[in-house]
């Protein structure tokens, strides 16, 4: 999809790490979820760029029948801009003082005191990131609406919806075109939330063991150049072309750097941990983020959490991971933690070296347990 968290696919292909694998990338651009989502169950494609609750959605048989997806990686951490109309956002203003860009609480209380009868958002797809964090930030006053990321500026200038939460460059594209204000990235709301991941078919890996290490192995290796901050301004200009996200690179270095326009004439704010696709072991598919993911859906369709959750952490598959990259990585001796537990970076048991984690929290002070009943 285009994204700027399409980066390490992109990268992987024009920055020659796929041919240094022996790979030729080919990347299809998708129009919307469904259609990437169906490129993959047909076979069209072999691999990927999928939004992290879409394979746990199928493993709990939500969203229509197909054949079962796994995760082998994540792509990156992260990403999502929430953003209002200019009336929402003078309303916001007008029921309290200005609330900065990272206060998930005060933001939403001047939501609910701006719209107390409800609000309308759009969001990317049903089963992605962006409505977990939504319905986990909000609760369930909020009304849900499913618009492609490169529509929201289009939408919420038409009415459609009032805010969004959505993946960059739309975000700031919106800005830009004066149809929204940003309020909150949705790292305020979850901090090392996996947003974008690498997906398969089930079976897929073992059939093609020596393919999918390649494969693995050219992205991981891309996430960690996208991670330099000197890279920034060629990776802006290779994502920038036409056939891949058609925006100005101005716009798609904001989402590289953290540094975000929240408003239009406004200037330029520090947007911390705003996307990573690599540092702080980002790549690694810890089972507890399928375990997390799993328990909200649960509890939204009325399923069962303990048997969601080890559907979810089936499918992801940080095994694989430890199987193609330990050559690369610096891996956790755990494939599962405490989701929440860590408000600063923390150093973790691992395979060799060793490895500090990134800050961990929830807005709410939640720590997750993935072997409790949540």
């Amino acid at each position: 999809m285009p994204l700027v968290d399409a980066a390490p696919l992109i990268v992987a292909r024009d920055m020659g790490f796929a041919a240094q694998e022996r790979l030729d990338l080919v990347l299809h651009r998708a129009g919307n979820w469904s259609m990437l989502r169906d490129l993959l169950d047909l076979g069209r494609v072999q691999a990927a760029h999928m939004l992290s609750p879409m394979p746990v959605a199928r493993a709990l048989g939500l969203g229509g029948a197909g054949p079962g997806v796994e995760t082998l990686m994540v792509l990156s951490m992260n990403g999502q801009v929430v953003g209002v109309s200019p009336d929402l956002a003078r309303d916001m203003r007008a029921a309290g003082p200005d609330l900065g860009f990272g206060d998930a609480v005060a933001t939403s209380q001047a939501l609910r005191s701006a719209r107390p009868d409800g609000l309308r958002l759009g969001v990317p797809f049903p089963f992605s990131m962006h409505a977990e964090l939504l319905g986990y930030w909000l609760g369930p006053q909020v009304t849900l609406a499913t618009v492609p990321p490169p529509d929201m500026a289009a939408a919420i200038g038409a009415g459609d919806i009032e805010a969004f939460c959505v993946g960059e460059p739309w975000g700031s594209q919106a800005v830009e075109l004066g149809a929204a204000e940003l309020i909150l990235p949705g790292a305020a709301i979850w901090s090392q939330a996996p947003e974008k991941v690498l997906a398969v078919r089930a079976g897929w890996a073992e059939e093609n063991a020596d393919l999918t290490g390649r494969l693995m192995r050219a992205v991981w290796r891309a996430g960690q150049w996208l991670s330099l901050p000197q890279n920034a301004p060629l990776a802006s200009e290779i994502l920038s072309e036409p056939d891949r996200l058609g925006v100005d690179p101005e716009i798609i270095d904001r989402a590289l750097t953290g540094q975000l326009l929240t408003r239009r004439g406004g200037e330029l704010i520090r947007a911390p941990a705003l996307l990573e696709f690599h540092h702080g072991a980002a790549n690694f598919p810890w089972r507890s983020q399928a375990a997390w993911i799993a328990g909200r859906m649960a509890r939204r369709f009325g399923l069962d959490l303990r048997r969601a959750a080890e559907a979810a952490q089936a499918i992801w598959r940080s095994d694989l991971y430890r199987q193609h990259l330990a050559d690369l990585a610096i891996l956790p001796a755990a494939s599962s933690k405490l989701e929440g537990a860590c408000p600063v970076p923390q150093a973790v048991g691992a395979t060799r070296a060793s490895l500090i984690l990134s800050e961990n929290r929830f807005f709410d002070g939640l720590i997750f347990d993935p072997s409790a009943d949540n």
